[in-house]
């Protein structure tokens, strides 16, 4: 998907909700002005839908928005446990939407919410943003968990622990740790991770059996965002020295050809520490 200059694409349209996939080469190829003769500049509004990095920078869809439109632009996104086909059904979803513009953000909600769909606000983009990204990492350690048979309390393990780094993840880009306990966060991990409409826990269950990673992808015949996420969300901790062992793991797993069982010896054989 690319965006076209607005001359183009949007006219009159002043909000655009994307839903972008991350991969370099998704251009943001806009201009701020509605043509080449009316210097009158649009006042952009973007939303975005999508839960993860830009593949190969690992930067925050975010900061490509902005990059690409301009900083004037109004953005917002939305993430939290919501499975699309649930949401199609009208079955119950709350989910929240961030924004760091309340009167947009609170516009937003009220036309977004209807019946069994509620919006909860935040303004905090960042770590929605991560809760978006990391989540489906943890997801995949969850679906090897289970696909190894290692039980419900190491799947919790894995959860509460997964949570911890995501946390120290998003403090570190200047997200609130609140954030982490509501709905982007403590909320889609637990959809994500325990639920198999989510491709992430399959493809983790298929790769905690032993199967390879290409044939476990193509068993899900959907894209599994983890698998392109993966390499931002270890760089970033990488680059800002946050402790992220089930990712480190899950990573060595995907790109290296470690074993899950060997990961989970890793991670078993941490030295001992004080839990928060």
């Amino acid at each position: 998907m690319s965006l076209v200059s607005i001359a183009e694409f949007c006219g009159d349209i002043d909000e655009y909700i994307g839903i972008l996939s991350g991969e370099k080469g998704d251009d943001f190829e806009c201009e701020a002005t509605k043509d080449a003769d009316d210097k009158e500049a649009v006042q952009l509004k973007t939303i975005h839908t999508t839960k993860g990095l830009e593949f190969e920078s690992g930067k925050l869809l975010q900061q490509v928005v902005t990059e690409e439109l301009g900083d004037s632009t109004i953005t917002a996104v939305i993430s939290g446990p919501s499975f699309a086909a649930e949401v199609a059904k009208g079955l119950p979803t709350a989910v929240a939407l961030a924004s760091k513009n309340h009167a947009f953000a609170t516009e937003l909600a009220e036309r977004f919410s209807r019946g069994n769909f509620r919006v909860y606000l935040t303004d905090d983009m960042v770590g929605v943003q991560v809760c978006g990204a990391v989540k489906n990492v943890l997801a995949v350690a969850a679906g090897i968990s289970d696909g190894l048979d290692l039980g419900a309390n190491a799947r919790c393990a894995m959860i509460t622990r997964g949570l911890a780094e995501m946390q120290r993840l998003g403090v570190a880009l200047g997200a609130k740790k609140e954030t982490f306990m509501g709905l982007a966060g403590v909320g889609d991990v637990i959809l994500t991770c325990t639920d198999d409409q989510s491709r992430n826990r399959r493809f983790g269950f298929a790769v905690g059996q032993g199967i390879p990673l290409k044939k476990a992808q193509e068993q899900i015949g959907q894209v599994v965002e983890s698998v392109h996420n993966i390499d931002g969300v270890y760089k970033l901790a990488m680059q800002l020295d946050v402790d992220m062992p089930i990712t480190n793991q899950v990573h060595q797993v995907l790109n290296t050809g470690l074993s899950p069982h060997l990961a989970v010896q890793h991670l078993l054989a941490r030295p001992l520490q004080v839990e928060m």
